[in-house]
């Protein structure tokens, strides 16, 4: 599923601290060591799923013990009332990591949800749906994964592993030519370099300097159009900022090959799922 088991083991550990600290007082007084319980985790609205090996890894952490049966998997559209998974053993543990759980898969569900409702608008376009850095503190490989499981795309995982030459770059380096020239000198020719632009002279500038990929920071149609025509597929172009559900299709339409969308996950509903006991 994800691509660092360790990192998502340290997350899960620091949740449940968070979360526990010391202990469960409320379920601690009340239950039993010993008493077992069976419980289902529902969703309550139509969605698509992630998250599930979040579940598992909670409790996991919690008690070897619980069994999970996992009824539905990540990526799957799902209707509000089915059960995703069905859990049995401790009861003071089944407490202990609810939240945490329903934290993680809601959240994580919410972004792939999202996700698929922009990837739906532009479906049968030559298109991709992408991410951007704009996560969640600490939380960026479930946030990225979520995206993945709801039909996108990732754009580059942080500041490490991609070249992305914006605005204020530009203005240190006193433009696009002494910026991409600098670059070229420093890089390995095996890395992609990408350039933000927002205006058809900078466009120029770019194609000049022989950039592989084009962002359009916040272009109008018409001048995303027209970009897109002068490019004429000599380096990939990416549409940027102020992407909506409701002028996606539009944007798409201009021919562009990548649409980054902040808002897959800036901008987010938690899926509404919950975890209740079954009375045997």
């Amino acid at each position: 599923m994800f691509w660092n088991k360790q990192m998502i083991k340290e997350i899960v550990q620091r949740a449940l601290k968070e979360d526990i600290w010391t202990g469960d007082i409320t379920s601690e007084t009340l239950l039993e060591p010993e008493e077992e319980s069976r419980a289902v985790m529902i969703l309550k609205e139509d969605g698509i799923i992630a998250g599930i090996d979040l579940v598992f890894e909670v409790f996991k952490q919690l008690n070897n013990e619980i069994c999970i049966n996992q009824l539905i998997e990540d990526g799957q559209k799902v209707k509000s009332g089915v059960t995703i998974a069905e859990l049995k053993g401790p009861s003071i543990d089944i407490l202990k990591g609810e939240r945490t759980a329903l934290n993680f898969i809601q959240r994580m569900s919410g972004i792939a949800t999202t996700t698929g409702k922009y990837v739906d608008e532009v479906r049968g376009l030559p298109v991709r749906i992408t991410d951007t850095r704009k996560t969640t503190p600490g939380l960026r490989l479930l946030e990225k994964y979520a995206v993945k499981a709801g039909g996108g795309y990732n754009h580059r995982m942080g500041l490490y592993d991609a070249v992305l030459i914006k605005d204020n770059h530009l203005k240190a380096l006193g433009g696009i030519l002494p910026a991409i020239k600098k670059a070229r000198e420093n890089l390995p020719h095996t890395v992609k370099i990408e350039v933000e632009v927002e205006d058809i002279r900078a466009v120029k500038k770019a194609l000049e300097a022989g950039v592989d990929i084009i962002m359009l920071d916040n272009m109008g149609l018409r001048k995303m159009t027209e970009a897109v025509k002068l490019i004429e597929k000599r380096a990939l172009v990416e549409a940027s900022g102020g992407i909506t559900l409701e002028n996606i299709y539009q944007v798409a339409a201009t021919g562009v090959d990548l649409i980054s969308v902040g808002a897959l996950t800036h901008h987010i509903k938690a899926l509404d799922i919950s975890l209740n006991f079954v009375q045997e």
